[in-house]
């Protein structure tokens, strides 16, 4: 089996630039195969990325109509809430480091009242030589690093259109609620909020 060549982050932006829109629809796989074939280099991500010991950073890189590109940085235990992506299509690398995914479905949900039921149906690792994608059937999930893994992580997402909210779960307390998202940086500089 061979193994795919490091492509640096501004080339990674060039190529995903070109993919029409239909690409970007759930069931194509285009995406995924881009992701499995065009690994970034790690080195070429420093200037996007950004470190908060208290909680993963949310770093934008590129942004069409079409998608966002965002790397999420990780430290050693950290966890994001169980959430959705509003309807939109993700895919999923993990450059530096590597992930845990675990995947939920929503056996009941009632926004409005804030209740929900949900089962956990599996879990991935996410590497640099395992790329992953939301089922958009099931696209209720949560990232976590770990502290058996001992090392920081970072992940890419490509999000289809992008979008500034979503929806967290508790499935502990059977709770739900929308959650306005925000990033850390914005090409590589400090997000203004």
């Amino acid at each position: 089996m061979s193994v795919a060549a490091l492509v640096p982050a501004h080339r990674f932006v060039v190529r995903l630039r070109q993919f029409p829109e239909p690409s970007f629809d759930d069931g194509t796989g285009q995406i995924l195969r881009f992701l499995e074939a065009h690994p970034v280099d790690p080195a070429t991500l420093d200037r996007y990325l950004f470190w908060d010991a208290q909680h993963y950073t949310r770093n934008l890189i590129d942004k069409t109509s079409l998608y966002e590109l965002v790397a999420i940085c990780w430290d050693v235990g950290q966890i994001s809430s169980i959430h959705n992506h509003r309807d939109q299509n993700c895919w999923m690398a993990a450059p530096i480091g590597r992930l845990r995914v675990e995947n939920f479905h929503v056996v009941e949900q009632d926004l409005r009242a804030g209740r929900c039921q949900l089962e956990q149906l599996n879990t991935v690792e996410m590497n640099a030589s395992n790329p992953c994608a939301v089922d958009p059937a099931d696209p209720v999930h949560r990232v976590l690093n770990p502290r058996e893994f001992n090392q920081r992580a970072v992940s890419l997402h490509v999000y289809s259109r992008p979008f500034d909210s979503c929806v967290v779960y508790s499935p502990e307390q059977g709770t739900c609620g929308e959650i306005r998202l925000h990033f850390n940086t914005e090409y590589g500089k400090a997000a203004v909020r």
